[in-house]
């Protein structure tokens, strides 16, 4: 049994048109490829061939991965999350204690994560540390540089 992802309607909606794309678009291309490198002659000789059949090959171990993901995948209704503690799609606003900084981050399903865009999986380190947790808590958290300690200052939804 695969384990179960919560994704908002976009990262749902950006794998599913993934999904189509390869299987609409993609799948056709690497049909049409290796037609064409089988109608070039001897197969037991023909390079082209045997690279079109391994790129169909990798192009179905994705599709295969996404069908995978999508049937485990949960929609999350934003409306009805609990603000009183961090979960998933929770913005939270944390203070390092070490040096005072201060930082804000979404928790969002492992694909949707994004560092640049201030969003991290609930599977990371920080992700599962904050998950649970309340408004001035502070938590410890072992980071691959060492622990971490962050103080809770405010949790929103986006």
């Amino acid at each position: 049994m695969s384990k179960v992802s919560y994704y908002t309607k976009s990262g749902f909606k950006k794998l599913k048109q993934e999904l189509n794309h390869l299987k609409d678009v993609e799948r056709p291309r690497a049909s049409k490829a290796i037609a064409e490198a089988r109608d070039k002659g001897d197969l037991s000789e023909n390079a082209e061939y045997d690279a079109a059949k391994e790129a169909q090959g990798l192009l179905e171990l994705r599709i295969s991965k996404l069908e995978e993901i999508l049937s485990s995948a949960r929609l999350i209704d934003e409306s009805q999350l609990d603000n009183s503690k961090v979960l998933v799609l929770s913005t939270v606003k944390v203070r390092n204690k070490m040096n005072n900084s201060e930082m804000e981050y979404t928790l969002v399903a492992q694909r949707e994560a994004d560092l640049s865009l201030g969003k991290i999986s609930v599977d990371s380190p920080i992700g599962k540390g904050l998950l649970g947790k309340k408004v001035g808590e502070t938590i410890s958290i072992q980071v691959p540089r060492g622990k971490i300690e962050l103080e809770i200052l405010k949790i929103s939804r986006s």
